[in-house]
């Protein structure tokens, strides 16, 4: 075992079903012994950020939260490295930047009283379910902010995911050290002029739907949706605190930093 990543003895290695990424994963398992990802002290991922995901929420959801390395094959690849390079994964590894990123945990009561908690690591949003437009009232730390927001919906992204949908909808890129939230509205009607909040990620977050039978919304935690919802809170969860690992030079911190002067 290389002695440079003594912390890193034991790596899983996780692909997306995808042709390239299995062709990859084919290679890669014949330079090493790799392990279950329950067993493992940090994991390899090969895919696109849609996986790099996906894996992350695996971890939280075994209660198994290690460091990953993405190697990217996927399109974006924004939480991803590239996958070619002169060194070998261990070496990479041992040099890398690691990069702590809070999710969020939404807690969503729905119209007939179901409730329901996903964990969210881009972003959680409200967003209407047919052609009525939402209405919803905003509460931040227990104060109403906003009695009545009519939009398409509204978003509550991590710094992590401010450069996903949440930059889509016009709103602010967060640096990773900000500890803040982006809470962005989705074509807004009134109040029109609204763009938003930036806020501490230790406040919550609460989003009452409005005449929720008439108009009836949903709200999604990056992949996981709930339907007929009449009341969303959302906070950052920093007990499920992930760490994700990039090159040197190649950070997460970086790419949020240059988005910002992307035209």
């Amino acid at each position: 075992m290389p002695d440079f990543a003594p912390e890193f003895a034991r790596l899983a290695l996780l692909a997306s079903p995808t042709d390239r990424a299995q062709e990859a994963c084919d290679a890669l398992a014949k330079t090493r012994e790799w392990v279950a990802l329950e067993d493992a002290d940090a994991a390899v991922v090969i895919g696109g950020d849609g996986f790099m995901l996906q894996t992350l929420h695996t971890m939280i959801d075994i209660d198994h939260i290690i460091p990953a390395f993405g190697l990217n094959l996927g399109t974006v690849g924004f939480l991803m490295n590239k996958y070619r390079s002169g060194r070998s994964i261990e070496e990479r590894m041992a040099r890398a930047t690691q990069i702590a990123v809070s999710p969020l945990r939404m807690i969503a009561t729905t119209n007939a009283g179901d409730v329901q908690s996903f964990c969210a690591i881009n972003e959680v949003s409200i967003l209407r379910e047919t052609r009525q437009t939402a209405k919803l009232e905003v509460s931040v730390n227990g104060k109403v902010r906003m009695p009545e927001l009519a939009c398409d919906g509204v978003l509550v992204a991590t710094p992590a995911g401010s450069t996903a949908y949440n930059l889509s909808a016009n709103g602010p890129i967060l640096p990773l050290s900000s500890n803040m939230l982006a809470l962005t509205p989705i074509s807004p009607f009134r109040p029109r002029r609204w763009r938003g909040a930036i806020l501490p990620e230790s406040y919550e977050i609460v989003f009452r739907a409005l005449e929720s039978v008439k108009r009836p919304v949903l709200v999604v935690a990056d992949q996981k949706e709930v339907r007929d919802v009449r009341e969303v809170r959302v906070k950052a969860w920093p007990e499920h605190r992930l760490t994700l690992m990039f090159d040197r030079g190649q950070s997460l911190e970086d790419r949020i930093f240059a988005e910002q002067f992307m035209v």
